[in-house]
């Protein structure tokens, strides 16, 4: 709830008295953030104690678990927003500006793609000085602080998402257009994510039932690994924090390749739902505003939909 509030209060801000020339620093403060919030994810995946010993026992389960069900899921979804969205999923409809305006249009697409590539080469640097921050012994109190304020800096994050959402001139009417299509996006995820799981399930002679369940975490780590750590035990509950903590991360560098080769709708597909917070800075850096929103209200969707499947599953563990 509180990263709702944090981002349409950075959307009311954006929309009123957000000055424009100051839209340069606001995309900066964005990686900034991101940068932070990924450095933390990798300080918490390289201090778990058992990190080193699941990346033997569980690495290549937790591969499959990551890698079917975001493929299903893109999969689906790109299938689904044609089907739908036609040439409303965003690529042929940018090709169509480019045609108008082609040398404002070659200008902008050269800057998301340079906010692109810098957004990816601050993640990968993050996570990677996270992680062995966190295998090291070594305590530095400003990383510490950082490692330990992720919920500070995503409400800071989804704040600065909302003041560009929030600059977006006809954004609502964009949206309204969609009306109940834009939940073929959560559908097409889930039935991907769950699909892929039963996959990756048989794959590596697990209970079908509990591996429909990690892959329908659709990236919620915290809360899956939790969970099925006590309903299903430690070694699924192992490969459901990392496998959807995998998920979350592979969705940072799959998403600028989705936005040029498939359609902007099929970037919400590997993110999952974290498409309302984590990844939504990508979406910003390599989609459109419409896009954006149709993120969050997928996240939403999503997010609400993790617990009910675990507990519908759960009778079959």
């Amino acid at each position: 709830m509180e990263i709702i509030v944090a981002m349409l209060a950075g959307c009311v801000i954006g929309a009123t008295v957000f000055p424009a020339r100051l839209s340069r620093l606001n995309s900066i403060l964005q990686t900034v953030a991101t940068t932070l919030l990924i450095f933390s994810m990798g300080v918490m995946l390289g201090s778990r104690e058992e990190f080193l010993a699941e990346l033997g026992s569980v690495g290549v389960a937790s591969a499959a678990f990551c890698l079917l069900p975001t493929a299903l899921s893109t999969v689906l979804v790109y299938a689904l927003t044609r089907a739908v969205f036609g040439d409303q999923a965003g690529v042929r409809q940018n090709v169509a500006e480019r045609a108008r305006d082609a040398s404002t249009s070659d200008r902008e697409s050269g800057h998301k793609s340079n906010g692109e590539m810098t957004l990816v080469a601050c993640a990968v640097g993050a996570l990677a000085f996270g992680t062995c921050y966190g295998l090291s012994p070594i305590a530095l109190a400003p990383a510490d602080w950082l490692a330990h304020s992720s919920d500070a800096i995503l409400y800071a994050l989804m704040f600065f998402v909302g003041i560009t959402v929030g600059q977006s001139k006809g954004i609502i009417e964009k949206i309204r257009r969609y009306h109940v299509k834009a939940l073929v996006i959560p559908a097409g995820i889930t039935v991907g994510s769950l699909a892929g799981g039963l996959v990756a399930s048989l794959l590596c002679s697990m209970n079908p039932a509990v591996g429909c369940a990690i892959g329908g975490g659709m990236g919620w780590y915290s809360l899956t690994g939790v969970v099925l750590s006590d309903l299903a035990g430690a070694q699924a509950g192992s490969i459901a924090f990392l496998s959807n903590l995998l998920r979350e991360l592979v969705s940072f560098f799959s998403i600028p390749w989705i936005a040029r080769r498939l359609n902007y709708l099929t970037c919400i597909a590997p993110a999952g739902a974290t498409s309302e917070d984590t990844t939504l800075p990508m979406l910003v850096k390599c989609t459109n505003e419409e896009t954006v929103v149709l993120a969050v209200v997928n996240g939403v969707v999503c997010s609400a939909l993790v617990p009910v499947l675990v507990g519908l599953l759960q009778p079959l563990f």
